[in-house]
Order: C-alpha cells, then sequence, then structure tokens
C-alpha cells in the first residue's frame, strides 16, 4: 500500500473508566508520543465509554480521516469488555473464533488449573478478517483492514498496550511508509515532573536540528525520546549522540537508565560493580521493593533480603527498633526510619541498610502526618541518612513512589550523586 509522503493517524481510547474521569488517559499519551517521535503523525485522539453508537461513529469517522487508528480497551474477558463485538457490528464483520488465540487460551487454562469459561474464550472471537498481533500469546489484540485504513486494536492494560504498540505496531506501520529509516533512544528519568522538563527543554529545542524530541509519563519515572531520520546510521547516531548530549549536561542526576533498562537492574549493577550487599526493612512499601529487586536476575550476588516490618512490634522485635522513640516520635517518623535502616544492616549483615516507612492511605493521616507522607532511611557501617517526602496518588501510588525514590537513593548513594531533597 502507498502511504503517500504523509502517513497520518489518529487514537481511539474505549472506556467508561476514561470518559468519567475516573483513570487518567495515559495510554492514549503513551501512544501519541511513541508514533510522533517514529515520525508518524497524530491527527486526533478520541475517548468514548462502552457503548455501540458511540465507539461505532468514532470508527466510521477514523475511516474517512486517517489512514491508521490505533484502538485500545475493552479486549478482556469481563462483561464491558465489547470492543471485538462493537467493532463486528459497526463494521459488517461477523464475529469468527481464531484458532490460533483460542489455542493459546486453552495452554492458559490448562497451565492455570482453572475452567475454560464463556467469558474467556469471547477473547478469541474476532471481527471476521482480523489478524491476531501477538501470535506467542504476550497480550491480545488484533489487526484489521477496512478501505484501506488499517486498525490496530490493542489492550487496555498498559503494560500490554505498550508491547503491542512498541515491538508490533510501529514497526509494521514503518514497513509500509518509510523511505529513511528511523532512529530513536530512551532516556529515562525520575525526580523531575513533566512542567519542569518542558520548561528545560524549552532552552534547548532550538538545538535539536533534526532530532524529534518527546517525553511522555511512565509513572512515576518520565520517559524522554530522542529520533531522527537517515540513511546513514552512522551520522544519525553522531547527531543524537550530540543532542542526547545536550540532555544529559541539563538534567544528568535524574536519568537513570537508557532504553529498556529498568531502575532496579541500574542499582543491581552499581551494587556488584563496587561490590555492596544491600538489604531491606519495608513498611509501607510491604515488600515491593524488595520484589523490584528481585525480579533481576542474579540479584542473589548482592541482594541479602528484607525485613517486612508493618507493625510496630515487628519494628521492635526483628530490627531493634526503640519502643520509647516509637512512642515518641511514632512509627512515621526520621527516628524510626534511621533505626529501621540500621537494624536490617545488622540483622542481615549487609553493606547498606534502606529503609521506608510511611502512610500509603487512603486512612492513617493526620494533620501532621498526612497520607503520603514517607520516610526513607540509608544506613552504612559509617553514617546513617534519612529524609521526609510527601507523595500524592492513590495507595498503589504512594507504594510505587515510594519505592522508586528508594531505589534511586541507592543509585545516587552508591555513584556520590547527591540525593532528591525532601521536605
Amino acid at each position: 500500500m502507498d502511504f503517500g509522503v504523509t502517513m497520518y493517524g489518529e487514537i481511539i481510547t474505549i472506556g467508561d473508566e476514561l470518559t468519567s474521569g475516573r483513570t487518567l488517559n495515559l495510554n492514549a499519551r503513551y501512544a501519541a508520543g511513541r508514533l510522533t517521535a517514529s515520525g508518524l503523525k497524530v491527527n486526533r485522539i478520541t475517548s468514548v465509554g462502552d457503548n455501540y453508537p458511540m465507539v461505532a461513529e468514532a470508527l466510521r469517522r477514523a475511516i474517512e480521516n486517517s489512514r491508521f487508528v490505533i484502538v485500545t480497551g475493552g479486549l478482556g474477558s469481563t462483561e464491558d469488555d465489547r470492543t471485538s463485538e462493537i467493532v463486528a457490528k459497526a463494521l459488517n464483520r461477523p464475529l469468527s473464533l481464531d484458532e490460533k488465540m483460542f489455542r493459546l487460551i486453552e495452554k492458559h487454562v490448562k497451565a492455570m488449573g482453572i475452567t475454560l469459561t464463556p467469558s474467556l474464550e469471547k477473547m478469541a472471537w474476532m471481527p471476521d478478517g482480523s489478524r491476531l498481533l501477538s501470535p506467542e500469546g504476550r497480550a491480545c489484540g488484533f489487526c484489521l483492514v477496512e478501505k484501506g485504513v488499517r486498525f490496530y486494536f490493542l489492550p487496555g492494560v498498559p503494560e500490554q498496550m505498550r508491547y503491542l504498540l512498541d515491538k508490533v505496531v510501529i514497526p509494521e506501520l514503518l514497513s509500509f511508509w518509510q523511505t529513511q529509516a528511523v532512529h530513536w533512544r530512551i532516556l529515562k528519568v525520575y525526580g523531575l515532573s513533566e512542567p519542569d522538563l518542558a520548561e528545560i527543554f524549552r532552552d534547548i529545542e532550538s538545538k535539536s536540528g533534526e532530532v524529534v524530541l518527546g517525553f511522555y509519563p511512565h509513572f512515576p519515572e518520565i520517559h524522554i525520546t530522542l529520533s531522527m531520520r537517515g540513511e546513514d546510521e552512522s551520522t544519525v547516531s553522531k547527531e543524537l549522540d550530540r543532542f542526547e548530549s545536550e540532555v544529559i549536561n541539563l538534567i544528568g542526576p535524574y536519568v537513570f537508565a537508557r532504553g529498556e533498562q529498568t531502575l532496579e537492574e541500574v542499582v543491581g549493577e552499581l551494587l556488584r560493580s563496587h561490590g555492596l550487599t544491600l538489604s531491606l526493612a519495608e513498611s509501607c512499601t510491604g515488600g515491593l521493593i524488595g520484589h523490584r529487586i528481585t525480579n533481576v536476575s542474579g540479584s542473589s550476588d548482592y541482594f541479602q533480603g528484607g525485613i517486612i516490618c508493618y507493625s510496630n512490634a515487628a519494628k521492635v522485635n526483628l530490627l531493634g527498633v526503640s519502643s520509647e522513640m516509637l512512642q515518641e516520635h511514632g512509627a512515621v517518623s526520621d527516628p524510626t526510619a534511621r533505626q529501621m535502616a540500621e537494624g536490617v544492616r545488622k540483622a542481615l549483615k549487609s553493606d547498606l541498610g534502606v529503609s521506608v516507612t510511611g502512610i500509603a492511605g487512603p486512612t492513617g493521616g493526620s494533620k501532621v502526618k498526612p497520607v503520603g507522607t514517607v520516610f526513607i532511611g540509608l544506613a552504612n557501617a559509617n553514617e546513617i541518612l534519612a529524609r521526609k517526602y510527601r507523595f500524592w496518588g492513590d495507595r498503589e501510588q504512594v507504594k510505587l513512589q515510594s519505592a522508586t525514590m528508594a531505589l534511586d537513593w541507592v543509585r545516587r548513594y552508591v555513584t556520590n550523586t547527591p540525593l532528591l531533597p525532601g521536605l
């Protein structure tokens, strides 16, 4: 198919949770940023609820105005996941069983030891003429072509949507329309807000030349994309190197990784290269930091273990935290964070001990210590550090921010970089 000079499309996100404001539309923002960075133009972003008339109208309008359409949401097994059914009716394509998807579901059901229910089976029924996007079963999604327009239907689960968009959809779109190769890089940032980045980049966009600069949230991180078209890979690489250096010069300490690398992988490499071991004392994070660290293969080289000391009694009995100090200052306090960090370091005989204690909410806060108040501590053989932070969001978001800040503390401490300021 010849797409001409410009390949333009739109994004349609489906879900009552989006139109009611219960959920932020992060999928649309992520998709728009990745498509733009790849040189694909997005003309419109539409959000509609889980109802036939609105979705059908959005699909029909897209056929008249776009060359590709990214649709997210409504592909799961619950009753309100009706995207396949709505698309089939709107485009007059009867639902048909996709044998590959059905076999994948059967395999999953057998592995989990559960019953194959009609709700699970319905995920294998797709509009006639559809093509499964992930034959290996990494995520459910399908593609179809209607009147020359390529429709990509992706799940609403952010991780699954991003996987299919990055690994399948964008490469496929570029294979249809691409006179020059697109090269890009990703810098991962923690500790700066989007407004902060926008203000910083205002000063360097004029220096970007042919490099396209963008950034998008990946809570609680922000990912910066640098992309450029060109046939000569060496020339493009040098230009990307030049502009990447400009970015690093401005925000260097906040960049924790490049490409696919995660913060926990970076921390692991640093600990291993410096010959250091780590132990954790987790209260409000409930083991989340340890979970992230042990997601990295080989983490036993540097991770001694963790103690989830949720109650005051556990803090006293397992870590040697002073009961008198707890009574005077409370579990969520600077002294407690310090004693927890030192206690776990000694208990597990590690070089570094890191602690987290806070109020994840939605209950438990006060005027003095509102929900989101978190103390982080770090101890080594010579010193003990602690700082107070205030994180925003729901319980899960507060826990995720606390875990990320704790990991960033280790990264910054090992590289002798100033810790992010607290309150």
